[in-house]
């Protein structure tokens, strides 16, 4: 017999009342009565609901195997679909056969066993936690919306391009990447000045882990016109807080004949369909990180996904903060024209002043990188941040400098080499469009969706300064 996952079972439960099935899956827990049945639960991952399994005292290896069944033990389940007596559950499976594939070797000091751990213990044993209830949601929250992200973009023209893990270019002029070599770390080769001669690397010259595709994925979007990379991105940022990965997921689409409004339109209706695509098929989890996690979490996201954005140009923003500043609000990073908005001032903004999704526009292109299309006044660029209420930013994006000899004077400006650029530098010289794109952390609109606070708990296996294990 083929084997169901529980989410199937559950989603049909009543019709399924009757038939014989097969589960598979691991015990969360298992508890004997004086009746002489044992009712264990069992998850198999494909929701965030168990299955109750009665196991009656006649099964063969009832002595021998049932009653040794701990929690973390994986379990080939043969039984009939009944209607359960218990609370809180339609139906259970009166068991026929239990095979068990797996014990837990000491059931004593099982790293996850079912009681409440801390997150920050839960990351040393990160190759077990998927099998806390935390964890798993996590996993399915993050498939869904993966998928989301993608059902989002295929349908509307775009096309998944796959820009290069290593590369020789930093994307934000920042110099926090990892370098790629095989050079000898303890004695490697040097030239005439002493310093490394990177010409005998692997490439030939010193090469890095991306931090972004956006300058690969601009080649592809000058031809196909609408492109998206959704892959894995590196920093070398020696930070430790919640809001930090050393290596993360990036959504960068980008789309050609296309000004920051367009770009704004874009980042919008991507939220929303991802936002409104879990509302709709992860109720389950949503519920659980609504009653243990974050209690405003669905209230939240239903808020997002139904309020329009509101578009405030920076110089705008700026006044509305000192005008706060000036009737009494106080910030512990200064307001002025030219500086960056904190996370205190963009949390003002989008949930005190505006209360919905905002998109601040213009910035001064003294604190934007150098690919951000010059505005006519000289002193800022068509870059944008979508900011959500509860996090801040969420998004950051631009509209890019498509005039050769503008974006030659900004690379000349930051000290970045015309040379390194040079392909960069043919797509304004060979038919150049304006074009517009932007970043979302994936990781940052998980933790945004579930409430959870630390970007480390919601990836697979974090990695962070000091910390690359599993």
């Amino acid at each position: 017999m083929d084997p169901t996952s529980i989410a199937d079972l559950l989603a049909d439960a009543q019709s399924r009342i009757g038939q014989t099935v097969r589960l598979q899956g691991w015990v969360r827990t298992r508890r004997d009565s004086k009746a002489g049945l044992s009712f264990i639960q069992l998850s198999d991952g494909s929701s965030f609901a168990t299955m109750q399994i009665v196991a009656p005292s006649d099964l063969e290896n009832y002595e021998a195997d049932i009653l040794r069944v701990t929690s973390g033990c994986s379990l080939d389940v043969e039984g009939e679909v009944v209607e359960s007596r218990g609370k809180g559950q339609a139906i259970e499976v009166k068991a026929s056969h239990i095979d068990v594939r797996g014990f837990v070797d000491d059931p004593d000091t099982y790293p996850v066993s079912p009681k409440k751990h801390s997150y920050e213990y839960l990351r040393e044993v990160a190759h077990l936690r998927p099998r806390t209830n935390t964890f798993g949601a996590v996993g399915r929250v993050r498939n869904c919306l993966a998928m989301a992200v993608h059902e989002y973009f295929q349908t509307n023209g775009f096309q998944w391009i796959h820009t290069p893990i290593i590369t020789a270019n930093d994307c934000e002029g920042a110099g926090e990447m990892f370098r790629v070599s095989t050079l000898d770390a303890a004695n490697p080769p040097r030239n005439e000045q002493g310093e490394v001669d990177f010409s005998q690397d692997f490439f030939g010259r010193e090469s890095h882990l991306t931090v972004s595709g956006q300058l690969a994925v601009e080649c592809w979007c000058l031809a196909l016109s609408k492109v998206y990379p959704f892959g894995p991105t590196f920093r070398a940022e020696n930070s430790n807080t919640s809001r930090h990965l050393a290596e993360f997921w990036m959504i960068e689409p980008e789309i050609a004949f296309a000004d920051l409004n367009d770009d704004a339109d874009l980042a919008e209706g991507l939220l929303k369909h991802c936002f409104r695509t879990l509302l709709d098929r992860r109720g389950d989890d949503l519920a659980f990180f609504n009653e243990r996690v974050e209690s405003t979490c669905i209230q939240r996201l239903e808020h997002f996904v139904e309020s329009p954005f509101e578009r405030i140009d920076y110089t705008d923003a700026i006044d509305i903060l000192e005008k706060a500043v000036a009737g009494g609000r106080k910030f512990e990073y200064p307001v002025e024209w030219g500086s960056d908005l904190q996370s205190e001032h963009e949390r003002y903004l989008v949930e005190e002043h505006v209360g919905r999704p905002v998109v601040v526009m213009n910035y001064p292109k003294d604190i934007k990188a150098f690919y951000m299309r010059m505005n006519d006044d000289g002193r800022t660029v068509a870059a944008m941040d979508v900011l959500a209420p509860g996090i801040g930013e969420i998004i950051g994006g631009s509209q890019r400098e498509e005039r050769i000899d503008v974006l030659d004077a900004r690379l000349d400006e930051m000290n970045l080499p015309r040379e390194d650029y040079w392909w960069y530098r043919d797509l304004r010289r060979y038919g150049s469009v304006p074009h517009a794109g932007f970043g979302l952390g994936f990781e940052r609109l998980i933790a945004y969706a579930t409430g959870m606070a630390n970007v480390r708990d919601v990836i697979p296996f974090p990695r962070s300064p000091g910390n690359a294990d599993f």
